[in-house]
């Protein structure tokens, strides 16, 4: 006896990947916390994108060693967005910046 298959559903009704309750984003490195500001980057297609990362760790391996950074929940995000908008969201990437990136490849 065979199971019925059903179809996934339509893109539209996935559920979107979550994120962790607070992300660490880089930012630049002024001595006042208040005046930092969170780094973007153009991607080879034109978009512009926030690389963030689930744990400190991950951020000082794939992003750059000793990077300044804020720690963000997701309303911080959306402020983020809404006051310098970016295309896309990227969790625990490796944006390729580090001299040493072929070592640690």
């Amino acid at each position: 006896m065979t199971t019925p298959q059903t179809a996934p559903p339509p893109t539209s009704e996935r559920q979107r990947p979550q994120l962790p309750p607070v992300v660490y984003v880089p930012t630049t490195d002024e001595a006042d916390v208040a005046s930092r500001r969170v780094l973007l980057h153009r991607v080879e297609d034109g978009r512009t994108a926030l690389y963030a990362y689930s744990a400190i760790d991950r951020l000082h391996t794939w992003y750059l060693p000793d990077a300044p950074w804020l720690l963000c929940d997701v309303a911080a995000l959306q402020r983020i967005h809404d006051q310098t908008p970016y295309d896309l969201l990227f969790l625990d990437v490796d944006p390729g910046l580090r001299d040493d990136a072929e070592e640690t490849a």
